[in-house]
């Protein structure tokens, strides 16, 4: 069962135990102050040396350039040691690590597109946005139009009805979806690796096509009317009229990718793009949504409707880990987006090759406020307890914390 959350303003025994060291697991306690209370974003940005929002285009042309050869690496090696056809058991277990690492390694590229959208990669725009399309068109991600919504992401984070991304469900969209029924019937383990698989394998891709785990209302605040609000079509009502051209172009740029794969697997047979391309960018995707999942959901981080919501207060609940498993290899090689996630949140257009050393500054103003999370643990056993603890909420007002999808059959049958 998921942590009841704090009903009152003094710290009891057991949020105490959730302040942290660095070697610890804490989810701050900031619902217990008052909104009024908290710092502004000018006072947290005074925190931060001004130099650590000074953008280079020599470092960021430079990790392209890094990721680029580490990319091209694995394929290399891929492309000397393993076997396309007449595979023996070494080929076959070669190409799964190629998958996951090259997959990985991609990440990299991933993340810095998306600082692009954020305006955290360089001063301008333009390269900004010529890097980022080409990228993410190179991933099947639609720069521009994804760019919006994840725009919404930040502008109203763990906000209940606008929040874009793991916007948890509540208790009657778990009814009304059959996960009650479901859980019931696979158990509490057989849920969670259904939870897992919805989320690592089909997240992405529903979230593309129609908007699954989204916002609860448009961008204009209206109810959702269509079934359909899809990131490809310039029309969709997703985004506002003013974004008809950058929609089409994304796609453009995931027409022109397609094009690329199609003619290489006609050149060099499916098979052989699968392995070079498919199975490495199912991985990415996997690693994209864990990384939005894990820094934003716990059964102790709130989220919160209208009337309990602020944008500093949505910012500050988001949670750093620690992503050290391979000698830390995938927060270097992802650019320490997972480690630095609560300053990139408050702060989205820092640049990445700048947020480790403005992560250490944010974190002792925020430490001593009992303002900053972080959780200590292991990437797989994080996702693991997510996936096994935090299905619903009770509804989309006021502050609701995630809750175990148990608590609804063991109620009914009290």
């Amino acid at each position: 069962m998921c942590r009841a959350p704090p009903k009152h303003r003094e710290s009891s025994k057991e949020e105490e135990a959730l302040k942290t060291t660095s070697r610890e697991t804490l989810v701050a306690a900031l619902i217990l102050q008052d909104k009024a209370t908290l710092p502004t974003k000018s006072e947290i940005r005074a925190s931060i040396p001004a130099h650590c929002f000074e953008h280079s285009v020599f470092k960021a042309l430079g990790h392209v350039l890094r990721d680029g050869l580490v990319i091209a690496s694995f394929a290399w090696l891929a492309h000397t040691c393993l076997k396309t056809s007449d595979m023996g058991l070494l080929d076959v277990v070669g190409w799964f690590l190629y998958a996951f690492f090259q997959g990985s390694a991609l990440t990299g590229w991933w993340v810095l597109a998306h600082e692009c959208g954020h305006g955290g990669f360089s001063q301008y725009t333009a390269l900004n946005d010529t890097v980022g399309w080409v990228l993410h068109s190179a991933l099947l991600v639609p720069y521009f139009s994804w760019q919006y919504s994840h725009a919404k992401h930040h502008a109203k984070t763990n906000h209940l009805m606008d929040g874009e991304s793991h916007n948890p469900n509540s208790k009657q969209d778990v009814v009304e979806a059959g996960y009650v029924t479901l859980a019931k019937t696979i158990g509490e383990e057989g849920f969670a690796g259904f939870q897992l698989v919805a989320h690592l394998l089909l997240g992405w891709p529903l979230y593309l096509v129609v908007n699954a785990s989204g916002a609860r209302r448009l961008y204009n605040g209206k109810p959702i009317e269509s079934a359909l609000l899809d990131h490809f079509r310039p029309n969709s009502k997703l985004f506002p009229p003013g974004w008809s051209t950058r929609v089409a172009l994304s796609s453009v740029g995931i027409l022109v990718a397609a094009a690329a794969l199609a003619y290489a697997s006609a050149t060099f047979g499916l098979k052989t793009v699968a392995l070079y391309y498919f199975y490495p960018y199912l991985w990415t995707n996997c690693w994209l949504v864990l990384y939005t999942w894990l820094q934003h959901t716990s059964p102790q981080v709130p989220h919160f409707g209208d009337d309990e919501w602020t944008w500093v207060r949505g910012a500050l609940c988001t949670i750093d880990r620690p992503y050290a498993e391979l000698f830390g290899w995938f927060d270097w090689m992802h650019h320490h987006i997972g480690t630095t996630h609560v300053c990139h949140h408050l702060f989205s257009n820092l640049p990445c090759y700048h947020a480790v050393e403005a992560t250490k500054h944010l974190k002792a103003f925020l430490l001593p406020k009992g303002l900053y999370n972080y959780d200590a643990t292991p990437t797989v056993r994080a996702a693991w307890e997510t996936a096994k603890t935090c299905h619903y909420v009770e509804g989309t007002t006021g502050v609701q914390y995630p809750k175990h999808i148990n608590s609804l059959f063991q109620s009914k049958q009290d």
